[in-house]
């Protein structure tokens, strides 16, 4: 490591590092306003000039790497003399009113420090809007450092922000002329996060609130940290933390939507229902009557007569305790979570196939990535953070092929834009994996070393040469070779899938058959590579690992191996007979077998798809108890017991994300009025239930410990490691550094996988002479699920509705116009939503988001599930319009 001299004193910096940024290091301050660690380096603004030695002159240390040898100074009275010119330039045409009104901002501080007044002469044209809900634009105060339109570019990639006019009359504005929001602003905020003057500015959150607690994001399952500012007990601002998962970014939802914490229809005391009335009870009242029904249920029916839904949006801690709970007070093994609905056929498939049903790479391996494959997924709009991220790899080179029934933003950068059919995923695999054997782009060496099957499988796909399968996929033949050539060549290449894979009848066979891809081309077990799902909720990976499914125990161990383990550590004998998954549950209540569902922040009604189906499940059942932060649709409709929930700003615990990072959440404020974390309801409930020593936790690190010692791979999982390092699982002992990517020498079930030969099945949901289009389904940038939490923020002006999308020539066919409100009908049922006509989708195919409660875009969704895990198929319904 290069060795420098600063101010006299010798230091010892990391290779090739940026010497400005090695100057803060050391707790050495230099003055700079066009610097950002996250932004290649640009020297504008000339305030960070350094002397070092054998150097004819000054020096930008924002735009100088460190070599050894270095001698630097940074303190002289002629660096002292230039960067007061500089900064007196920097105010010439800058209006003191702001300075003295907002101190803390950076370049005001540099002028307060070195006592300098702005010059009140304005610019010769500056940008002002108020169009956007969080961010405002002042700018009367930019001095051009061009920091907006660089971060815009260089982080996120929207290009957004231009340099406008020549000369003097330079200025930076939306481009085009537009606003933000015309401009294509997808309101992430890092353009007001790098700003040094307030130029842009977010309208509601003081930039002097910045720092606070860190803690994880409450949205999707990239798991950005942030850190969130809190006054009186109330959240006032999120910041991107600089952490390995989201690299100082954040989306509009991570960064904005926090609303939610202290809406007002937030519930805060129990309610139990008497007579049709909401009625305030105490938690003692609440609690002994959701336990005098239980015992009684339990005891007229037996135990597999209750079920318990975890949330997917509350802590590992709690989840363990959720299904500990169902298996050791109640004695049934049926509880699960909202992973069923969406990735559990990932999890089968990856687990069938490579013995862990997880991602096999970490997100730091996209930069080192030099293809993607990217089936069923739309992270600008899901992932946003991790969206960004593959956006700027291809950007730099890297090849992408999407696969998706519409044209997203990621298309406009992909290589190849395969529009499949919906449900024909698994042909379309076999042909990929039919043009790598024939044209011999497979991995010999891989093959022979890892792989087993491969001369069945060569057989079997020999009937699946695209020329053969093309027209039933919707693509042409040579789109499909090309995409299987990007894929086997530009080795590592990294594959993400969504739910545009998993939600359908063959979600897992997709998966599988995805594998089969990266097994033929050796891409996995390496960084770069793997398959890799894009969970959809922040914690709906870890619900189900804590043992939130009714086959598996924690750490995904199966009921029949772990049996003996878990008894002996919890003290009881575990119910013998086969636990109820949620669908299977749906269909038990329908039929009057189930009594009681206890749902742990979960939507259920409003959630899963065939509304009417699940409508008369939730109506046969004799208790239904709804734990959340509000009255949601299943808990206004059904429940008769409402148990008031913490939010994840207001407890501790951890989170596990997409790429099996386990993070830490912290409180930042405390829950309002009566509410209480998820693992102290369950605790309480336990208690009044006979079973408080097995429950007796005084902290979520006792919970997380008791989990720790059952389940080896997170043995060396300590608090004390999480809070200062970033790991991923599997981490078997304290001295373990954690797994970024696995599979390297061998298979968690073996040295080998094996190919799987899986057969095409068409889904009963195809179009008809009644039903000529297929509906598929998905979410928006600015909402999120069912819009329990962004429906209650000002993320409501930026998506206010779900609308139907056709393409032009479906909607010219029909006589329809963008605004017009249609009908849409299925063989399960209607709603009507206005129209949007756009070329996202392709012809024959129509697309609607599912976040507005009124819409109920569930009532049109189909009966039909996968063949293995029973996830309902979202994707593909055949619809008309009414």
């Amino acid at each position: 490591m290069p060795r420098i001299v600063i101010n006299g004193a010798a230091h010892q910096v990391g290779e090739g590092a940026l010497l400005l940024d090695v100057l803060d290091d050391c707790g050495i301050i230099v003055p700079h306003v066009c610097h950002d660690r996250r932004l290649q380096p640009n020297g504008a603004c000339r305030l960070c000039l350094v002397e070092v030695k054998a150097q004819p002159g000054p020096v930008p240390s924002c735009a100088t790497r460190v070599e050894d040898g270095m001698d630097v100074r940074t303190d002289t009275p002629a660096l002292e003399a230039l960067r007061r010119a500089n900064l007196s330039l920097l105010a010439a045409r800058y209006p003191d009113e702001a300075v003295l009104k907002e101190p803390w901002r950076p370049l005001h501080r540099l002028l307060n420090g070195h006592g300098i007044r702005g010059g009140n002469r304005p610019p010769a044209r500056a940008h002002h809007e108020d169009t956007h809900p969080y961010i405002g634009v002042a700018m009367d105060r930019c001095i051009l450092c061009y920091r907006c339109v660089r971060i815009c570019e260089e982080l996120q990639g929207q290009f957004v922000w231009e340099i406008a006019g020549r000369g003097e009359h330079s200025h930076v504005a939306p481009i085009g002329g537009r606003t933000m929001l015309e401009a294509g602003c997808v309101s992430c905020g890092a353009c007001v996060d790098t700003c040094p003057t307030g130029a842009l500015f977010d309208k509601r959150s003081p930039v002097h609130a910045a720092g606070g607690t860190r803690t994880t994001c409450p949205y999707c399952a990239v798991g950005c940290q942030v850190d969130v500012a809190a006054s009186g007990g109330r959240v006032i601002a999120v910041r991107p933390a600089d952490h390995p998962t989201n690299k100082g970014h954040l989306c509009v939802k991570g960064r904005y939507a926090f609303e939610f914490q202290h809406a007002g229809d937030r519930v805060t005391a129990p309610l139990i229902r008497r007579d049709g009335i909401w009625q305030e009870v105490s938690w003692e009242d609440a609690l002994g009557h959701v336990a005098a029904r239980f015992d009684t249920i339990r005891s007229a029916a037996g135990a597999d007569r209750i079920g318990i839904l975890a949330s997917s949006r509350a802590t590992n801690e709690e989840c363990y305790l959720a299904q500990k709970f169902a298996r050791v007070v109640l004695g049934t093994h049926n509880v699960d979570c909202c992973a069923r609905v969406c990735h559990t056929p990932s999890a089968k498939a990856l687990k069938t196939m490579l013995g862990t049903g997880a991602a096999t790479n970490g997100f730091d391996d996209i930069e080192l990535a030099r293809a993607f494959l990217l089936w069923g997924a739309n992270p600008t709009e899901n992932h946003p953070v991790l969206g960004a991220r593959i956006k700027q790899a291809v950007m730099h080179g890297a090849k992408l092929v999407v696969v998706d029934p519409r044209r997203t933003e990621l298309c406009r950068y992909a290589d190849i834009h395969l529009a499949i059919l919906p449900g024909t995923d698994v042909l379309l695999c076999n042909a990929m994996a039919a043009t790598l054997i024939e044209e011999e782009r497979i991995d010999h060496a891989f093959l022979a070393e890892r792989v087993s099957g491969f001369d069945e499988f060569h057989r079997f796909v020999l009937d699946c040469l695209p020329e053969r399968v093309a027209p039933a996929c919707g693509v042409r033949a040579e789109a499909i070779r090309q995409a299987a050539r990007i894929y086997a060549d530009a080795i590592p290449a990294m594959c993400f899938h969504g739910l545009g894979v998993t939600e359908h009848m063959q979600g897992t066979e997709g998966v599988m058959a995805l594998t089969n891809l990266a097994l033929l081309t050796g891409n996995l077990g390496k960084s770069g590579s793997g398959v890799n799902p894009l969970r959809g909720q922040n914690n709906v990976q870890g619900a189900a690992l804590m043992g939130c499914e009714p086959n598996s125990l924690t750490g995904s161990q199966p009921i029949r191996l772990a049996r003996e383990k878990f008894e002996a550590a919890w003290n009881c004998t575990l119910p013998a007979s086969h636990g109820l998954n949620l669908l299977e549950m749906m269909d038990s209540a329908r039929h009057g077998d189930l009594k009681a569902l206890w749902v742990h922040g979960y939507d259920i009604y409003q959630s899963l798809a065939n509304e009417a189906a699940t409508r008369e499940a939730l109506d046969h059942l004799e208790l239904v108890v709804v734990q959340d932060l509000f009255l949601t649709e299943t808990a206004q409709a059904f429940a008769t017991v409402f148990l008031p929930a913490a939010s994840s700003f207001e407890k501790d615990g951890t989170f596990t994300n997409s790429d099996r990072r386990i993070q830490r959440v912290r409180a930042v404020v405390p829950p309002p009025g009566q509410a209480l974390p998820d693992w102290q309801i369950i605790q309480r409930l336990a208690g009044q239930m006979g079973h408080a020593t097995g429950f007796a936790f005084d902290s979520p690190e006792a919970i997380w410990n008791e989990v720790r010692e059952l389940w080896p791979g997170g043995a060396g999982l300590s608090y004390e490691r999480l809070d200062k390092e970033c790991l991923h699982w599997p981490c078997p002992d304290l001295s373990h550094p954690g797994t970024p990517y696995l599979h390297a020498s061998s298979f968690t079930n073996g040295k080998t996988a094996e190919l799987a030969r899986i057969g095409f099945a068409a889904s009963p949901e195809t179009c008809t002479k009644d039903y000529p289009f297929i509906l598929t389904t998905g979410r928006s940038l600015y909402q999120f699920n069912v819009g329990t939490m962004t429906g209650r923020t000002q993320n409501q002006r930026l998506h206010d509705a779900d609308t139907l999308d056709m393409c032009a020539a479906d909607a010219e066919r029909l006589h329809l116009r963008s605004g017009d409100r249609v009908r849409i009908e299925s063989r399960y049922g209607a709603t009507t939503l206005r129209l949007r006509v756009t070329e996202a989708p392709r012809e024959g195919i129509l697309f609607t988001t599912f976040h507005q409660p009124a819409l109920f875009v569930n009532m049109v969704t189909s009966a039909v599930r996968d063949r293995q895990t029973d996830t309902p198929e979202y994707k593909q319904v055949a619809v008309r319009i009414g």
